[in-house]
């Protein structure tokens, strides 16, 4: 039996690990590991054709299984083109390794051709990135970094120069077994107690959830429960924490709508559920705040804290609900939930109004389609900007469908790629991208990896013509909007060219037509929808102070308010409220 060289006893550690593909653009330096890959059946190569989508495919992957996914890029400019792919898995908690071939080792250091410092370039967007420059090394840098990955939830990156990866890998030592999955982490009596007096203590308390409520869905309404608590949530927290919610009160943030920002200022306590939510300026600073995450890091770098939990969430109620005296009195709760259900009875008219003749098309209407028409179990990936405003406020949560977006990094583009990762998962689940005209056009050449594989992924394209966000942004800084527009081609037509099913939709009766057909092919297909780009409306409670960060960094104006079917969910909530 031959010796193993280091690039193949690199791929049997990743089967180990349970990686199913390494997506990538092949290269010189990377080709023994492509080459190894060729010869194992236990693991595929995912040739994509820009490594950005082969870092946001391999990212999408590891948020939907929970599980280690990677990629690769040859030397130099190959591995360059991971690095916003994989700083969004990182902010996402995606345990991602990256392989970055890199130049000849011989050669490091001396400004060769290609020459970089991947070792160095992927700090920033990683827990863990080295170089192997000896054999020596191999195997136990790869499993320490696979080891970050997986136990503190982001990116490894391992550089490898092609002349290292071709050497016979060191004599096959017993294999150390490889962490793959996360512990739970419970807090201490102490914290708990204290979460439990200070909860007994209060007489109106909110609960605001991030997606560090993902499998705590029962938990987190158990005890809602017991201290008649309104719960609010962040857009990461959305698919979590919505459904089958009778306590809901909607979203806080830029994108918020209904009572969740009341919520969370005119309550005696106000309890963060993992979430790293960004926006400060939402978080109110004249009440009691405790906030529950697992990552350490997060606890009190939003707002000042009058307690900090170090635990994850499902765990940590399971040990305070039975801690805490049951709260008897609703009042706040249900003068929060109607305050939910006025809100959103206020817009929902923004896209029923004659959405039959309005030309261009209401996106907000053609989001509302989409929810209705797709799969219970659907994964939309939602591109950054306009996009998100439409998952935000008109896609259900079900428990069993997902949403994947860009939403800590807000990058542009990530919508394609990801659903090119979510889709190799299970050809047969479907698969939506929610693309913007200017987020598609950025990455387009990956479409054509969709035909390559036959990937059934649906691309509803929502197509304004314009960088929406962007002149927003130049509107309410008194800018005239300048290099936002976009002149696109007819993308169904590019879409047919590619080989695949395109259709444009231009007119409302279409719509549902369209996007039936669409769901029904069996092969990659793209609903190319002329959209109005003036939707807009200044939501509730916002200020200067607020707008800051993610793409409405300089803007108090936010899209329709439109709420879809959240506001049937409203409603229903209120059959046991009484009258305030």
């Amino acid at each position: 039996m031959a010796k193993q060289n280091v690039a193949e006893q690199f791929v049997d550690i990743l089967v180990r690990a349970g990686v199913k593909r390494l997506y990538g653009v092949v290269g010189d330096s990377l080709n023994p590991v492509v080459d190894a890959i060729r010869r194992t059946k236990a693991i595929d190569w995912i040739q994509v054709r820009h490594e950005e989508t082969a870092a946001f495919a391999a990212g999408a992957e590891a948020q939907i299984t929970g599980s280690l996914a990677a990629c690769a890029g040859s030397c130099g400019p190959g591995n360059l083109h991971l690095i916003n792919g994989l700083y969004d898995a990182h902010r996402s908690m995606a345990p991602v390794l990256a392989l970055a071939s890199h130049i000849p080792s011989s050669e490091i250091g001396l400004g060769y051709f290609q020459e970089t410092h991947p070792d160095q370039l992927f700090r920033e967007c990683s827990h863990y990135s080295e170089l192997i420059s000896s054999p020596k090394q191999m195997p136990r840098l790869v499993q320490t970094a696979i080891q970050h990955a997986v136990g503190r939830s982001g990116v490894s990156v391992v550089s490898l120069p092609g002349d290292v990866a071709s050497e016979p890998a060191p004599e096959k030592a017993a294999e150390t077994a490889l962490v793959t999955s996360r512990p739970s982490v419970r807090p201490g009596d102490t914290e708990i107690d204290k979460l439990a007096a200070m909860i007994d203590e209060a007489d109106k308390v909110t609960l605001f959830c991030g997606s560090g409520t993902a499998g705590a869905h029962a938990e987190v309404m158990a005890f809602a429960e017991k201290i008649k608590s309104p719960v609010g949530h962040a857009l990461r927290g959305k698919e979590w924490i919505q459904y089958d919610n009778p306590y809901d009160v909607g979203m806080s943030g830029l994108l918020g709508y209904g009572a969740a920002y009341e919520a969370t200022h005119e309550c005696d306590l106000l309890i963060l559920l993992g979430t790293d939510f960004p926006y400060n300026a939402f978080l109110p600073d004249d009440v009691k705040i405790a906030q529950v995450d697992v990552r350490p890091e997060n606890l009190g770098r939003r707002s000042k804290l009058d307690l900090a939990v170090w635990g994850d969430v499902r765990e940590t109620l399971r040990c305070l609900t039975p801690r805490v005296s049951p709260k008897s009195n609703r009042r706040f709760l249900d003068k929060m939930l109607k305050k939910h259900a006025d809100a959103l009875e206020g817009v929902i008219k923004a896209y029923t109004r004659k959405v039959d003749k309005h030309v261009p098309i209401h996106p907000e209407y053609v989001a509302s389609v989409l929810d209705d028409l797709a799969a219970d179990d659907a994964v939309f990936t939602v591109d950054t900007g306009m996009c998100n405003v439409w998952a935000a406020r008109y896609l259900s949560p079900n428990g069993k469908r997902r949403i994947i977006g860009s939403f800590s990094h807000g990058s542009m583009a990530n919508a394609l790629p990801q659903a090119i990762g979510a889709q190799f998962i299970d050809r047969k689940r479907q698969v939506v991208s929610m693309s913007g005209d200017g987020g598609f056009s950025m990455l387009m050449g990956d479409f054509l990896t969709l035909v390559q594989y036959d990937l059934p992924v649906k691309v509803v394209l929502f197509n304004n013509s314009s960088l929406g966000m962007v002149e927003l942004e130049m509107l309410v800084a008194g800018l005239p909007s300048y290099g936002t527009t976009n002149h696109n081609p007819d993308f169904a037509a590019v879409a047919r060219a590619c080989g695949a099913y395109g259709v444009r939709v231009e007119k409302p009766k279409q719509l549902a037509g369209a996007l039936k057909d669409a769901f029904s092919h069996k092969g990659p297909a793209l609903v190319d929808i002329v959209t109005d780009p003036n939707a807009l409306s200044i939501p509730p409670k916002i200020s200067s102070e607020m707008v800051t960060g993610f793409a409405l960094s300089a803007s108090k104006i936010v899209l329709d308010g439109g709420v879809g079917r959240m506001v049937q969910m409203a409603r229903s909530n209120l059959r046991n409220v009484p009258r305030l």
